[in-house]
Parts: structure tokens; C-alpha cells; sequence
């Protein structure tokens, strides 16, 4: 018990203002050490949300995937009688049931359509609609580009407006104000493209 105005209050009362100011001292050091930690791990989560993630290819459900190299590629064989090989870099989705093939960036070649109906791929510039069976679409920022290996394919612009057919050996390029014109493509193009896929 401290008496007031002893010699023992006078003793104390700077034992007890330290010990308060020390107890303060830490405690807003731990809230500093707690508050950077905390500042840290949001800014961690925030540049992990940030990074931009590569495309992922969609993993089909029917379809059977084998991964080649030389060059990187995904092969599908699905059970709708559907078969095409992606790029490794290829970003797509789709959706086997409707028929549609969504591709936004990189190549793919179709090698087998499935059985009855159009199957389509679309692309942020164009529509193509398969009625052949060998072909490729190869998506880059400002255009899209398809050729034609064996078949037939139709291909539009992505809002339905005018149309072009490829047979065999014929490509064309989909851009902003160019006209859609089959082209045959010289043999290097065609080469380099299909290298792209092993062949």
C-alpha cells in the first residue's frame, strides 16, 4: 500500500510511469511488426491477383487428350467424332454439345468434325462453319486467319456479315476493312503454318 506524500510513493511512482511507458513502447512496437506483416501479405495477394495468368485450354469431359512436343501441342479425340490439336499457348473454351469451338488467341487444326450438323469455331473477328474436315484457325490481335487442308469451310465475320467459302488450299485473312477474299497461299506460308502442328 502506497501512502500519499511518503517517501515510498516518490520511490515508485517513476518505477510505475516506466514500466507503463514501456509496456506502451512494446505493445506499439508489436502493432507496427503486426500492422507491416499484415501490409505485406495484402500486397502479396494483390500482386498474385494481378499477375496475368496464361491462357488455359478447357479440358473436355468426352474428349481423349494427348500431349505432343515438337512443337507443344494438346491433340483431342472426342467421342462426338470431333478431333482437332490445340497450340501449347492456344486459348480456348467450348462447348461439345452446341458444336462450338471458341478460340481467342494462338492456333488450332481441326482433323476430324463431328457427325451431323455445322460445327463452328469462333473467333473475336470471325465465324468459321466446317463442312470439311481438314483445317486450321490461327488467332492474332487484329486478325484471324483460316486455311483450308481438305474440305470445305464458310467463313464470316463475327457478326454474320459477309461471307466467303475455302476449298482446298485456300486461306483468307479476317481484319477490320479488308474484304474476305479466298486466297491459295503460297506453298512457304502454308508450310510454316502447318509446322506449327508437326506436319
Amino acid at each position: 500500500m502506497v501512502v500519499r506524500g511518503s517517501r515510498l510513493e516518490s520511490l515508485c511512482g517513476p518505477c510505475v510511469r516506466r514500466r507503463f511507458a514501456h509496456q506502451e513502447t512494446r505493445s506499439m512496437t508489436t502493432l507496427a511488426k503486426t500492422s507491416t506483416t499484415l501490409a505485406r501479405a495484402i500486397l502479396a495477394a494483390l500482386l498474385i491477383i494481378s499477375v496475368p495468368m496464361p491462357a488455359m485450354a478447357q479440358v473436355f469431359p468426352d474428349c481423349e487428350e494427348t500431349l505432343e512436343d515438337n512443337p507443344e501441342r494438346t491433340i483431342y479425340d472426342c467421342s462426338n467424332g470431333l478431333a482437332f490439336e490445340a497450340e501449347a499457348a492456344a486459348a480456348f473454351t467450348g462447348d461439345l454439345s452446341d458444336d462450338v469451338l471458341t478460340l481467342d488467341a494462338q492456333a488450332v487444326l481441326i482433323d476430324g468434325v463431328p457427325q451431323g450438323g455445322d460445327f463452328q469455331i469462333l473467333t473475336p473477328h470471325a465465324i468459321a462453319t466446317v463442312r470439311g474436315t481438314v483445317f486450321t484457325v490461327d488467332v492474332a490481335e487484329a486478325m484471324t486467319s483460316v486455311f483450308v487442308v481438305e474440305g470445305v469451310v464458310e467463313v464470316t465475320r463475327r457478326d454474320g456479315s459477309e461471307a466467303v467459302s475455302l476449298e482446298a488450299g485456300e486461306g483468307v485473312d479476317v481484319a477490320s476493312g479488308e474484304a474476305l477474299e479466298a486466297r491459295t497461299w503460297p506453298d512457304q506460308r502454308v508450310d510454316e503454318l502447318l509446322a506449327r502442328f508437326g506436319r
